[in-house]
């Protein structure tokens, strides 16, 4: 089931600045996002996002940073939901493992995103925010690489399979005949030689009574019917071999079918062995493709948590001013409590131009990529 979180920031405003009141240290401002949260939307989860002290670069930079992480965001977030596509996709036909939770770094995706910790040696904190943001970028594009070589290499065994099981359940036009005729009955001497000939099931009237004279030389009741399935009859004719190439044109003109066929028992075993072997390839490759799935897509959702982490960062720098001095959260609103929620958010953030942000509606106006826009960082993310 898909989870929606809103990451937020508010502004830790100095007291030289501020009254007495309205001053908080970011300790103080947090327990009373809690407590008013608690008081008015008891059903919503609250919790801290730690995000840590990084670079600030120029702004200059940051303002060329901002252009890219709405893009960056959308891609990193797609390849999220690729891969979990693709597990599920991959646990609908392996009965067997459906239903394993998901996890990052050993925790499930959930925990991961209400008790983020960045990770230090992977994204040092001293790195340029453009360098983290590219590397991250980098890594999930590699692994959307590799989805892509993997996912092709499963879907081609998949598809040849697939053709196999047709040729083996499709209709008599189409199928394969080696399960459905017996040594018995084809004949092959130096002058005879036995066809097979798929009619219309409401033909089968016309061909027995027509067979014989469809060209000259053709053995007397010699056709025999061997299967029959929804829309048509397998009958056999033995004939001479000289004019079976006339009697192939004139069965066509009747609307009668005849199939190439060559009784051949190593062949047969040959196709068995190798639809066999197919079954075997799509079970491996089935397997490690979701084993790798369930690994990169750990690997992803953590680089995307890091990379919100960067994005709320140097937003609330843009929005606030230096030095950095914010309160960073993740909220988990139920549909009645968001407004409320909101609310408290805008009540908290002390910005008495906070009348601009609205529409005449009471409702955020439309900000950079079509998410609203408030008097204080948020965008949201869905877990799916």
């Amino acid at each position: 089931m898909a989870s929606r979180y809103w990451i937020v920031s508010l502004p830790v405003q100095s007291s030289a600045s501020a009254s007495a009141s309205a001053s908080a240290s970011a300790s103080d401002l947090w327990n009373r996002l809690r407590e008013s949260v608690s008081r008015n939307a008891f059903d919503t989860s609250l919790y801290r996002f730690n995000v840590p002290d990084l670079r600030v670069g120029t702004l200059d930079s940051l303002l060329a940073l901002s252009d890219d992480l709405l893009k960056s965001n959308a891609f990193i977030e797609g390849v999220s939901h690729k891969i979990r596509r693709q597990i599920d996709e991959l646990e609908r036909v392996s009965a067997a493992s459906q239903g394993a939770a998901l996890t990052v770094d050993g925790v499930p995706v959930e925990t991961y995103v209400t008790r983020f910790v960045w990770d230090e040696g992977k994204y040092p904190t001293m790195s340029p925010l453009k360098d983290i943001v590219s590397s991250i970028h980098g890594l999930v594009a590699k692994i959307e690489d590799d989805m892509k070589v993997r996912a092709a290499e499963y879907n081609t065994v998949r598809s040849q399979l697939n053709a196999i099981n047709r040729k083996q359940t499709g209709t008599l036009a189409v199928r394969d005949l080696s399960d459905l005729v017996k040594p018995e009955d084809i004949i092959t001497t130096e002058h005879l030689e036995t066809l097979l000939a798929i009619v219309p099931k409401y033909s089968q009237k016309d061909w027995l009574s027509s067979y014989e004279t469809l060209a000259s030389y053709v053995v007397p009741r010699s056709s025999k019917k061997l299967y029959e399935d929804n829309e048509y009859a397998l009958y056999t004719v033995t004939l001479f071999k000289r004019v079976a190439d006339n009697f192939k044109v004139a069965s066509r003109e009747k609307g009668f079918q005849m199939r190439e066929f060559e009784y051949s028992p190593e062949a047969q075993d040959t196709r068995k062995q190798e639809l066999q072997k197919l079954v075997q390839d799509q079970d491996a490759m089935r397997s490690s493709l979701l084993q790798w799935c369930y690994s990169s897509y750990g690997e992803v959702f953590s680089a995307w948590m890091h990379f919100c982490a960067v994005r709320v960062f140097a937003e609330s720098i843009l929005r606030y001013g230096l030095p950095p001095s914010f309160l960073s959260a993740v909220i988990s609103p139920s549909t009645k409590s968001e407004k409320k929620v909101r609310s408290i958010l805008e009540e908290l953030c002390g910005n008495v131009q906070s009348i601009y942000w609205k529409s005449d509606d009471d409702v955020g106006v439309a900000g950079l990529g079509g998410e609203e826009a408030y008097p204080y960082v948020s965008f949201t993310i869905n877990v799916v």
